[in-house]
């Protein structure tokens, strides 16, 4: 799978293991920045994670930041990106199954990195079931 990454400073050191992480699964990753710690303005990373998603260059994007918060209001300025917030397995699967996230964001400050990598495994692993969830989802599209 393709899947761009981004993150603000407050998110690079998980970023960082992410990449690594889906690399080692075997998905193209590109990475959108930031390159390290500094302080910088986290629209400038994430939206163009979730413009390349828009654009159908990536299948999903992950966008990274202390919270999840900014970086996903921001993802979600984006049309055609559906972005969840994920804190926890469980968010992941249901993002994907019941309404189709083809972006996430996680907050690093808000769990530990074995967590935030099982989120990406279920996320990535999980399929929208569509159905009756369907048509909702093709009207926000619109």
């Amino acid at each position: 799978m393709k899947i761009a990454i981004g993150s603000d400073h407050a998110g690079f050191q998980y970023k960082e293991r992410i990449k690594d992480f889906l690399q080692k699964l075997g998905h193209e990753v590109r990475d959108f920045g930031t390159s390290s710690e500094a302080p910088v303005d986290y629209p400038l990373f994430i939206r163009p994670v979730a413009e390349a998603v828009a654009r159908g260059e990536f299948e999903r994007g992950i966008v990274l930041g202390g919270s999840g918060n900014g970086e996903a209001i921001v993802a979600n300025r984006v049309k055609g990106v559906r972005c969840a917030l994920c804190w926890n397995v469980e968010s992941a699967r249901l993002g994907r199954q019941h309404n189709n996230a083809n972006v996430i964001s996680l907050g690093q400050r808000m769990m530990p990195i074995e967590t935030a990598l099982e989120i990406v495994k279920t996320w990535l692993d999980t399929p929208f079931e569509g159905g009756r969830h369907q048509h909702r989802i093709e009207l926000i599209d619109q």
